[in-house]
């Protein structure tokens, strides 16, 4: 299905002119009936001879209507250029032939209606050298003019099938699978509900599915569907639809607002784009400007920031970011118009090349300018990367999203840039079911990563399919594994290996950093943080447990004078190894530093806040007991302390100890051995 879109300056005839393709009046508000003006958008459609159904927008031709009109021109397929022979090229038929330009679009027919009115044939021939002189440059310049009149009917015929030829030779729309369409008209009908007009961009919607309407993140059902007022139940690209909403209010709706597919459009307020300055432009477009945002249906505020240029010349194109006032709905390669809002004219319009930037660029920042020239002009693989680099790390479907190619040239580039190394997949990812990756479905999503484990690499390659030696469909299951360009993995896996290098550094006797310091440190998503370990466990570049981590050289060693400490320490505690110093007195003899490290290295064993022993002496010392309660059945604190010649204190600070590893347990002023296992000490069962 085709959409037509109407151009051209007030009082022209393009609502009559419709009218009379059509048999329907698209001017339905009664202001515009008693007025004979379009004032907002108008619709009707029509079969062309080849059987086609065409939808046709009207938009309103007055200046001071201007963004009704460009709510209308965003989704079409053709533009039929309403021009009156009395009159001639007229101001708002200049600017509409701008904002066509602009939007890029190369089907159209001129339609030089009111032909009757003109006796003269002279005037109708200058009145053409001048639209042919204006569409010279354009977008349309190949747009053949057709003399027809409404009133009398002369021409129409002719008209109808240029119109056809035209959109034979049209592009067919693309369908990436991103069911998306802006909402022109908003109102309720009794007994049915919300209801919701504009033209499908992309994708297909079905009755009954749940749709996303975004910026606003509300959520709700299609509960019917018509194309030029007859029910169906599963809409195309291009189709114009009213789609009856159910779950939303008609109060929270609006013109501008998305209906779409949940999960893959989302709202942005930074937008990198490709400027072109009309040829006409009063003025250069300077930097740091505000001007109006249009795309599809939706109008914003927006300041406008040059980025390879302090300023545009008429005519001419560049680099730029716009921050918009508010949230809205975009996608790559839409195009969008800006127009000064006082005095009220179009400057510009363009591209969406990046619709998600992370943050404000810097002008003339050449790493910037070139990013945006690949992202423009590159192949898929370029743009794949690009995308990817702008997200990453960043589950496999997300990347395909984000890059805008839509599914199949994005899992095609995905699988090849995963052959050839430049992407890395974090997770291996779980294997979608054969049938499922025939069809190309998805199951539910991935599990996530579970920690630094043993176990094959992931290898994130998509598996050929035997037949065809062709990557499948789509591998996984859910959004797939999490990916990352191999320059983006080089420069993360250096930022994890950094905090912990510059962590041995700084505790140099301690023998890992702990997980979640450097989870914080690095402030990865849990997920990202789990992958990120993984590999670089498997690959050998890390090496730790559940609690700590560490670089695989890592040695924890003491300085001399360090040494000469520790070896002091121990001479004493060999001495007298059941009476040990204070811990704190250690703690102060070697350095806190220095007893941490003697605990964590096992050479000292601490048991109480107060009481330590070496782990030798400690480990003699549960033999003992333990071989005492297996001879005895039980024993008190004063034969604890009679055992090992220590104060009271010692004894306490042991058994409690015993208590808390469950070797032993206490029943009054005794302890008895729980449960031994093997014939040793064990937990009570």
């Amino acid at each position: 299905m085709r959409v037509i879109g109407t151009a051209g300056h007030v009082d022209h005839g393009k609502s009559t002119l419709v009218q009379a393709l059509t048999g329907i009046n698209p001017d339905r508000l009664k202001e515009e009936q008693e007025r004979e003006m379009t004032i907002d958008l108008g619709f009707a459609w029509m079969t062309l001879p080849d059987g086609e159904p065409v939808s046709i927008v009207d938009v309103p031709g007055h200046e001071d209507f201007i963004k009704n009109m460009l709510a209308g021109v965003g989704g079409i397929d053709a533009a039929l250029l309403v021009i009156a022979a009395d009159e001639g090229v007229m101001p708002q038929t200049r600017e509409h032939m701008g904002i066509l330009h602009l939007l890029n679009v190369t089907a159209g027919v001129v339609a030089l209606t009111k032909v009757d009115l003109v006796a003269d044939p002279e005037w109708l021939e200058l009145v053409k050298l001048d639209i042919t002189e204006m569409l010279e440059n354009t977008s349309l310049a190949r747009a053949r003019i057709q003399e027809v009149s409404a009133r009398s009917r002369k021409g129409l015929p002719e008209l109808v099938a240029e119109i056809q030829r035209v959109l034979r030779e049209a592009p067919a729309r693309r369908d990436l699978g991103q069911a998306r369409l802006p909402i022109d008209r908003v109102f309720t009908i009794a007994g049915f509900g919300t209801v919701v007009t504009g033209t499908l961009l992309d994708g297909s919607l079905n009755i009954g599915e749940e749709v996303e309407i975004v910026p606003k993140a509300l959520k709700a059902r299609i509960r019917g569907m018509q194309t030029h007022k007859a029910q169906v139940n599963t809409a195309v690209p291009g189709s114009r639809l009213a789609l009856n909403l159910n779950g939303v209010g008609v109060e929270e709706l609006g013109r501008g607002d998305v209906v779409a597919r949940p999960g893959w459009l989302r709202p942005t307020v930074l937008v990198d784009v490709r400027l072109d300055v009309l040829p006409g432009a009063a003025r250069p477009l300077a930097h740091n400007v505000t001007l109006d945002f249009y795309s599809g249906a939706a109008e914003v505020p927006c300041r406008t920031l040059l980025l390879d240029a302090p300023e545009i010349a008429p005519g001419r194109s560049g680099w730029a970011q716009l921050r918009l006032a508010r949230p809205l709905a975009l996608a790559k390669a839409d195009r969008f118009i800006l127009r000064q809002p006082s005095p009220s004219q179009t400057v510009g319009g363009g591209t969406v090349i990046d619709p998600y930037p992370r943050a404000r660029h810097r002008q003339l920042s050449p790493q910037v300018i070139e990013r945006l020239e690949t992202l423009a002009h590159g192949d898929v693989q370029e743009v794949f990367l690009a995308a990817l680099q702008r997200e990453e790390p960043c589950p496999a479907l997300a990347a395909i999203q984000a890059s805008g190619l839509g599914a199949g040239a994005g899992r095609e580039a995905l699988a090849a840039l995963l052959a050839s190394g430049q992407v890395l997949a974090l997770e291996a990812g779980e294997a979608a079911p054969e049938e499922e990756r025939a069809s190309g479905g998805h199951a539910p999503a991935v599990p996530p990563a579970s920690g630094m484990r043993s176990g094959a690499p992931p290898t994130g390659g998509f598996p050929a399919k035997p037949e065809t030696g062709r990557p499948a469909a789509w591998p996984w299951t859910g959004h797939g594994p999490l990916i990352v360009s191999l320059t983006g993995w080089q420069a993360l896996s250096q930022r994890v290996l950094g905090a912990v290098g510059a962590y041995h550094r700084q505790f140099a006797l301690r023998s890992g950093m702990p997980r979640e310091e450097l989870k914080s440190r690095l402030r990865l998503p849990p997920r990202t943080f789990l992958a990120v370990l993984d590999r670089l466990s498997q690959s050998g570049q890390l090496s730790g447990d559940a609690l700590a981590v560490h670089l695989p050289d890592h040695r924890p060693a003491f300085s001399p004078e360090q040494q000469s400490r520790v070896d002091r320490l121990l001479e004493a505690l060999a001495l007298q190894p059941y009476t040990t110093p204070l811990l704190a007195e250690a703690e102060a003899q070697v350095g806190a530093d220095v007893f941490a490290a003697l605990l964590e290295q096992g050479v000292l064993t601490k048991v109480s806040s107060e009481v330590f022993f070496m782990t030798t002496t400690y480990q003699e010392m549960v033999d003992r007991v333990v071989a005492h309660l297996r001879a005895n059945g039980k024993i008190t604190l004063a034969e604890v302390r009679d055992l090992f010649k220590a104060s009271r204190k010692y004894a306490q600070a042991l058994m409690e100890h015993l208590d808390e590893r469950r070797i032993t347990r206490r029943v009054g002023d005794e302890r008895i051995l729980r449960v031994p296992v093997s014939g040793a000490p064990g937990p009570d069962r």
